[in-house]
C-alpha cells in the first residue's frame, strides 16, 4: 500500500498552482495561488500534493502546472 508511505517518500516532482477556483469543491483552504507543491503521485487526473494541512490530497491537475528547474 504506497499511499501509506506518501508523506515519506521524496517527491516526484514539484507544481504550482494557478488558481483555486473550483467548480465543485471548497479547495481555496488547503491550496495556495502562486505556491509550489511537491508531487508525492499522480494519476491522468489528478496530483496527489502535500496540501497546507501537511497532509497528501489529491487534486485535479487543471489547479497545476509544472514547474521546470
Amino acid at each position: 500500500m504506497k499511499h501509506l508511505v506518501w508523506q515519506s517518500t521524496a517527491p516526484v516532482k514539484q507544481v504550482k498552482c494557478v488558481h483555486t477556483q473550483a467548480k465543485k469543491y471548497k479547495v481555496n483552504n488547503v491550496l495556495t495561488v502562486d505556491k509550489q507543491y511537491d508531487v508525492q503521485n499522480e494519476t491522468e487526473e489528478f496530483y496527489f500534493v502535500i496540501d497546507n494541512t501537511g497532509k497528501v490530497g489529491g487534486f485535479y491537475k487543471e489547479y497545476f502546472t509544472e514547474v521546470t528547474k
